[in-house]
């Protein structure tokens, strides 16, 4: 899926800018169980473990690398070191479990030192290992650094005036291909499945046992398919689509964000505090017209930059990530709408993207030399190095009018904000075909899959669609709940996930766990 972006205006207008020089992943054929020849002497490595570096990292977190070579086609024209962190199991351990906590650009040592705690239960068999793929984090990180930002600011200017802003566009590529480095050619999920399996060998387990958040499941269903006999117990949450071009993407993510919204407004006007009153489709109306009025007039903030209607989307889009959240959602934006204070809210938008099971507003343990905007380009050259489709300019702009209609259909309030991703791989090479049509109908030891009704990011029919593309070897549990996925807002998907990786014990195919309680209104 495309992680939802709602970070303060320069790097989320970055991360619709993306960068140029991605290779056609040739390397992303699927992988022989045995090493290639010229790859051996990356599966003869070991991990040597100590102390992590960085502030507020557990005592008991242990931090260390992983060498991979930059281009699996040419294995002996570089390497990159990836950065991983590992809780040990506190009795006799199995092996480990790998986490990938979505993004894509998410890191992986960071959000396993801040969330450790919510996976002490999978401590009692299992060391808990998260990693940073390449590009991300502390594993050679990308950037577009000073890239122009404005370049999709306007819908409106990109829908009168496409090839300016195209050029805009290539103008920004070209900044990100400068500040990267050589890792982003070799950037994307075929390759950082085969990361994953250095990783796999490096850690010392015959198979991969795997939990993967958000765009997580797509690392690991890409996985599975290049190495199918190294598949262990792998769980997917917050499924991902493997088919959908990033076009439908977005107005799918629009229209499952707008469902969450009505479904916070519903709950919001239960409490007599609600900013909106007590009619939910009233509320509906006003929340548009707050999107249009900040537009029109944004408001001044502490930072110098004007807080605007897009801004107060990104911040909406962080605080329906997680139902926890929303009695401080609705507390922020009762403090825009009486007092005009917008440092609640700023403090969603500034969250970068959500990384379930995490509370978005929460900062990322980050080292001083990873760029403030590795996340947002992480994730632009993940997903165009994913995506085949690049339509040409003359085809842009002829469409783009009756997108934006569509877009705007799906969500009056998240269309606009989410149309700009129809233009995000504008000037790149083509992306992998491997994923389309190469992940599907898998041969491997079952796996489980957990898709959320309510679940703002990755739609629950990506979950069956997934399911259904993989065979026989997926078995859906259906999480009647909010939020973007299930593990960490679910007690009961929580069980069944740590009892399937701890024991095998697989819920049947179908099941379903009931929402939690309500959290409690402001």
């Amino acid at each position: 899926m495309l992680a939802k972006l709602s970070v303060r205006p320069s790097v989320r207008r970055c991360a619709v800018v993306g960068a140029a020089g991605l290779a056609l992943l040739g390397a992303g054929l699927p992988a022989a169980d045995d090493p290639p020849p010229g790859l051996s002497r990356f599966y003869d490595q070991k991990v040597t473990w100590s102390a992590c570096e960085g502030p507020d990292m557990p005592k008991d977190l242990r931090c260390g690398k992983v060498t991979v070579p930059l281009d699996y086609a040419a294995p002996g024209k570089g390497t990159l070191d990836l950065a991983v962190a590992r809780f040990r199991a506190t009795g006799k351990s199995r092996g480990s479990v790998l986490l990938n906590f979505g993004g894509p650009g998410g890191q992986g040592v960071g959000q396993l030192a801040m969330a450790g705690k919510e996976f002490m239960g999978l401590t009692n068999g299992y060391d808990v290992v998260g990693f940073d793929p390449r590009g991300v984090g502390r594993s050679s990180p990308v950037s577009c650094g000073n890239a122009p930002d404005d370049a999709l600011d306007e819908t409106d200017a990109a829908v009168a005036d496409p090839q300016a802003v195209l050029q805009r566009l290539r103008d920004a590529a070209a900044e990100c291909t400068e500040h990267s480095g050589p890792v982003l050619p070799h950037i994307g999920t075929v390759n950082a499945a085969r990361d994953l399996d250095v990783i796999r060998d490096a850690l010392g387990d015959s198979k991969l046992n795997y939990l993967g958040f958000s765009y997580g499941s797509r690392l690991g269903a890409v996985y599975a398919a290049q190495f199918p006999g190294k598949v262990g117990r792998m769980v997917l949450d917050g499924v991902d689509t493997l088919t959908e071009p990033l076009s439908e993407q977005g107005v799918v993510s629009a229209q499952s964000q707008q469902t969450a919204l009505e479904n916070f407004l519903t709950w919001c006007t239960e409490d007599i505090a609600c900013p909106f009153g007590q009619n939910p489709r009233e509320a509906r109306e006003d929340i548009v017209q707050v999107v249009e009025s900040l537009d029109e007039d944004p408001v001044p903030t502490d930072f110098g930059e004007a807080f605007s209607g897009q801004d107060f989307v990104g911040a909406l889009a962080q605080g329906l990530y997680s139902r926890e959240l929303w009695p401080s959602l609705q507390r922020a934006i009762a403090q825009l709408l009486e007092d005009g204070d917008t440092r609640a809210l700023e403090a969603f938008a500034s969250g970068g993207v959500t990384l379930p099971p995490l509370r978005p507003h929460r900062g990322l343990v980050d080292p001083e030399d990873v760029p403030l905007d590795n996340l947002p380009a992480a994730l632009m050259a993940v997903n165009c190095a994913d995506d085949p489709d690049r339509p040409a300019a003359a085809q842009v702009a002829r469409d783009l009018g009756r997108l934006r209609t569509r877009y705007e259909q799906a969500s009056p309030v998240f269309g606009r904000y989410r149309l700009t991703q129809v233009l995000m791989c504008y000037g790149r090479p083509k992306g992998t075909d491997f994923i389309r049509d190469e992940v599907k109908d898998l041969d491997t030891p079952r796996m489980l899959l957990v898709g959320t009704r309510g679940d703002p990011a990755t739609p629950y029919r990506w979950t069956v669609e997934t399911a259904e593309r993989l065979g026989s070897s997926a078995v859906v549990l259906d999480n009647r709940g909010e939020g973007h996925t299930g593990y960490g807002s679910s007690k009961c998907v929580h069980r069944k996930v740590d009892a399937f990786l701890l024991y095998g014990t697989l819920p049947p195919n179908g099941s379903s766990c009931g929402p939690d309680r309500d959290p409690e209104p402001s």
